[in-house]
């Protein structure tokens, strides 16, 4: 399968997953709103698998296990007793750790939250128990995922989230059918029930269930079969792990950062009365979410065409060929978050407005959508250079450069948790975030070129520098025109009045702004608007 076949593909499933995961959020937004305290209790816990999932394998089942099944492949039976005895090995460890993360999670609840009441600490460890299986299964769907991507499957990886999606949608709609919407907060945490708490969380760890087990009709499609294999003497992974070491050191340092952030964030709960609305981890988690939108769906297929190419041209010595696929992917990415910032920065309110309907919760969501968006640039920026690092077969910089972000997070962190009113709290997170992120962007492109040499071609990369700014402010004063021309943005305008008013708000501005940023780049002869129109071509023609 071509590389640009793979990547139109992985797109496309990420593309639907994305949009459903997004009705999804929406759905649990209206359900149980977003500034109250059940939704930063089933926050809390649906993201603990995540978090637990990630320390203990992220970064490390890509980097080690596709080498080596491809190299298993090699053997009399094509591979299949090698998988068998990886995978039983991983199921067992899988379920050991999933077993003693549901037991601790107590403790691990309160890991992540600080100043919350004994029945908010309860709720939360009720979901937790219901969510934290989810790891067991979010192991799973890696493993069985990364044997069909070593397969050059890659298709069933990438549209597996969409039936989990699904699941959790439909459980989210029988929730609201039978206990209905709360999205204010009128239901105390006291008032959740056993029956209400089993639907919400369940569900959810469902449609976990469901992503990985679909996967084995994959494996049964491109004629591998599953059997239980406990000899795991010579399955070899030692060389592996130890190669990947620095990916799993990047992955803890990642998590220590993403712990602190939760906990501060969380001290903003303790503070809510009956004042204005105040932000918190759910509010975190859907600004995460949006801003994760057009990352996803362009940088990552970007980073997925062209990893391939680096690596090859590395292999060959061709530095020259590698440092012209990462300029050619940077500006792709460059253009594409330009207009995706300016656009959510612009229309955050509008944005927020189709979560939660009071003003006063808009207004905490928006400010921390508008503050996360700032970050969108340098963190595509940062994912290439990561690329490039492990073209070069380098682990160890990346691990460096994220070090580097991580502990000014920290240290920012520390300081707005105990300097910062709590309804501006999560919004100067989210800023802090996006300045850490453009100062780890800064020390990998120092750290690249000090490995590689200069990866711009100046004078003609400052030049598409200068055009893309002329196109950012063309646009930006566009959408600002157009918002104004709407209505504005008040508490009683028609971008913020109703749900349908903000979706015509968004959808008007938004291709208003589209429409100006293309046509000014096409005045200004950039030739990347002709690659990325060729990319999405060739994703709606699939």
């Amino acid at each position: 399968m071509g590389i640009a076949r793979s990547s139109v593909i992985m797109a496309s499933g990420t593309i639907a997953s994305r949009i459903l995961g997004f009705i999804r959020t929406v759905v649990l937004a209206l359900t149980i709103g977003v500034t109250t305290d059940a939704a930063d209790a089933f926050g809390v816990a649906n993201q603990l698998p995540n978090n637990v999932y990630a320390i203990i394998a992220g970064g490390v089942l890509s980097a080690v296990l596709v080498p080596q099944i491809v190299k298993a492949r090699s053997h009399d039976d094509d591979g299949h007793g090698y998988i068998d005895r990886l995978l039983t090995l991983a199921i067992t460890v899988f379920a050991v750790v999933t077993v003693a993360a549901t037991l601790a999670a107590p403790l691990l609840v309160s890991l992540y939250t600080t100043g919350w009441s004994p029945a908010q600490l309860a709720l939360a460890t009720a979901f937790a128990y219901w969510c934290l299986p989810q790891l067991f299964f979010y192991g799973l769907y890696s493993m069985l995922g990364e044997v069909l991507n070593a397969r050059s499957a890659f298709g069933p990886y990438m549209w597996a989230p969409v039936l989990n999606n699904l699941v959790g949608l439909i459980g989210l709609i029988a929730f609201f059918v039978i206990f209905g919407a709360d999205p204010t907060g009128t239901r105390t945490v006291e008032q959740w029930g056993a029956s209400q708490i089993a639907l919400l969380s369940g569900s959810a760890t469902l449609g976990v269930m469901a992503q990985a087990f679909i996967l084995f009709f994959a494996w049964r499609k491109i004629g591998i079969k599953f059997s239980l294999n406990f000899s795991w003497r010579g399955v070899g992974l030692r060389p592996a792990i130890k190669a990947a070491g620095w990916s799993l050191a990047m992955v803890l340092v990642s998590q220590i950062g993403g712990l602190i952030q939760t906990v501060v964030a969380s001290r903003a709960v303790a503070d809510r009365g009956d004042g204005p609305a105040i932000a918190s981890i759910a509010a975190m988690v859907i600004a995460w979410l949006i801003f994760m939108l057009p990352h996803s769906v362009v940088t990552v297929s970007i980073a997925t065409a062209y990893f391939t190419k680096m690596s090859e041209h590395v292999q060959k010595k061709q530095i020259h060929l590698m440092k012209a696929d990462l300029r050619s992917s940077l500006r792709i990415v460059v253009l594409v978050n330009t207009f995706s910032s300016i656009a959510l920065i612009l229309l955050s309110l509008p944005v927020a407005r189709v979560f939660v309907g009071e003003f006063d919760s808009t207004v905490a969501l928006g400010n921390v959508l508008f503050a996360t968006m700032f970050g969108l640039i340098p963190f595509g920026m940062v994912f290439m250079f990561q690329r490039a690092f492990y073209a070069l077969e380098d682990t160890r910089t990346p691990f460096v450069f994220t070090s580097v972000q991580i502990v000014f997070h920290i240290l920012g962190s520390i300081y707005l948790f105990f300097n910062m009113e709590s309804q501006f709290l999560v919004m100067s997170l989210a800023g802090l975030t996006s300045f850490t992120i453009l100062i780890q962007a800064l020390a990998a492109y120092l750290l690249l070129r000090r490995r590689i040499g200069e990866i711009g071609a100046p004078p003609k990369g400052h030049a598409l520098t200068l055009r893309v700014i002329v196109a950012g402010f063309v646009t930006f004063a566009v959408g600002t025109a157009s918002i104004i021309y709407l209505g504005g943005i008040r508490e009683d305008s028609f971008a913020i009045d109703t749900i349908a008013g903000a979706v015509g708000v968004i959808f008007t501005a938004g291709m208003l702004m589209l429409v100006s940023y293309i046509v000014t780049l096409k005045l200004l002869k950039v030739p990347e608007i002709d690659t990325a129109f060729d990319g999405i071509a060739g994703i709606l023609r699939r």
